[in-house]
């Protein structure tokens, strides 16, 4: 009992020491030797006043921008997650059918039907900075009314924001909202 007593604590130690120094010291020093030292990735706008995060989503409601997916977390990173509602929990419906609303009365050229699940419901982190190529293109009426572009020109900026799956083969095509808002404010410079 003692011998094993002994071996436990000692195996006790030696984990706790190798996951909460060594580990990440590893890990740490991996990161400093990575683009920007492991602080993520950071763009600036225009301005070059305002720093964002390209990889965490961020909150974009006004009418002259492409929308983000909703957050459950409020694209708070501290705080990643889901709401846990799955589609037969009445709350979330209401959520939903709320979130679908609202995209109706800023998109009244959208029929209910073509507006994709993705602009009305959160990601499993609550952080997702993409959407979908059907997403964006659903709000391309929207901007060009506000912003006095033609619509062909928003597809084409669209097409250029195109994130192809990995190797082809995994994920769909996607679209960085905070780049695509981005090139937006360029092409109005």
């Amino acid at each position: 009992m003692k011998l094993h007593l002994l071996s436990a604590i000692r195996l006790t130690l030696a984990t706790l020491v190798l996951f909460t120094v060594i580990y990440p010291l590893i890990i740490w020093s991996i990161a400093q030797v990575a683009p920007n030292q492991g602080k993520g990735f950071v763009v600036q706008n225009r301005t070059q006043t305002a720093v964002f995060y390209e990889n965490i989503g961020q909150s974009f409601t006004q009418d002259k921008y492409f929308w983000s997916r909703p957050s459950a977390v409020d694209y708070n990173a501290a705080g990643s997650g889901a709401s846990n509602k799955g589609p037969s929990n009445s709350e979330y419906l209401e959520v939903v059918k709320g979130r679908i609303q609202a995209f109706m009365v800023h998109n009244p050229d959208v029929q209910r039907a073509q507006i994709p699940v993705d602009l009305v419901t959160a990601s499993g982190s609550g952080l997702d900075p993409h959407i979908s190529v059907q997403a964006a293109t659903v709000q391309v009426s929207r901007i060009a009314k506000i912003r006095n572009i033609p619509t062909d020109q928003l597809k084409r900026l669209i097409e250029q924001q195109v994130e192809k799956p990995l190797l082809g083969l995994f994920g769909p095509q996607q679209v960085n909202v905070l780049r695509l808002n981005l090139a937006l404010d360029a092409l109005v410079q």
